[in-house]
């Protein structure tokens, strides 16, 4: 049994059984899929259809939750300079209820958040997911593709090592120093909007 109430794993390039093995080692029960786009090209079998077919073939549960906690809002107030705002999209009703909806699912289960990024701290499901859901008490470990599974806590040390070049010198006490470190590579990894070329101005 796993000593985590939440796992979290990105797909990348994974092949279909040892995904598999990864999430049953790790003692996973439901992926909850937190990508806004459930689907893959360069490897199908991590589109939503076959991803469930896969999973429920494992008798490991399947639930899309990309529309409320997916890393790529629709709304446009929800980005920065073309960026998108993981603090803003926290604070969304809709991104509230699907956290609170993860919580629910976890009563007896162990729910792996699934995203594509392979490194943790590379993608949202840690830097937005795993962050509010740590903040609520809940212990998150992150399944890496050599089988370990990190503790959140473990991850956020590393974050804060790779931030401290660029460090807040006001941010004194260990919260505002992880808050500073969220917020920077939040900037860094979080998904970019393409915006429309501006149109040509007339010729008179």
């Amino acid at each position: 049994m796993t000593p985590f109430d939440f796992l979290s794993i990105g797909h990348s390039n994974i092949p279909a059984e040892r995904f598999v093995t990864l999430l049953r080692d790790a003692g996973a029960h439901t992926v909850a899929d937190v990508r806004s786009l459930p689907a893959s090209r360069h490897f199908p079998w991590f589109s939503k259809k076959n991803l469930a077919t896969l999973l429920g073939d494992a008798r490991i549960g399947y639930v899309a939750m990309g529309d409320t906690l997916g890393g790529r809002p629709r709304d446009a107030h929800l980005y920065r300079d073309g960026v998108a705002d993981y603090e803003a999209m926290a604070m969304q009703p809709e991104f509230r209820a699907g956290v609170e909806q993860l919580q629910d699912a976890a009563t007896g289960s162990c729910v792996c958040l699934l995203c594509a990024e392979r490194e943790p701290l590379d993608c949202h499901r840690c830097i937005l997911v795993a962050r509010h859901l740590a903040e609520r008490g809940a212990t998150i470990g992150h399944i890496l593709h050599d089988g370990t599974v990190e503790a959140h806590a473990s991850t956020e040390r590393r974050l804060l090592a790779i931030e401290e070049r660029e460090a807040d010198l006001f941010a004194t006490g260990q919260r505002e120093r992880l808050a500073a470190a969220y917020r920077r590579r939040a900037r860094a990894v979080a998904y970019r909007r393409t915006l429309p070329a501006p149109k040509a101005a007339k010729r008179r």
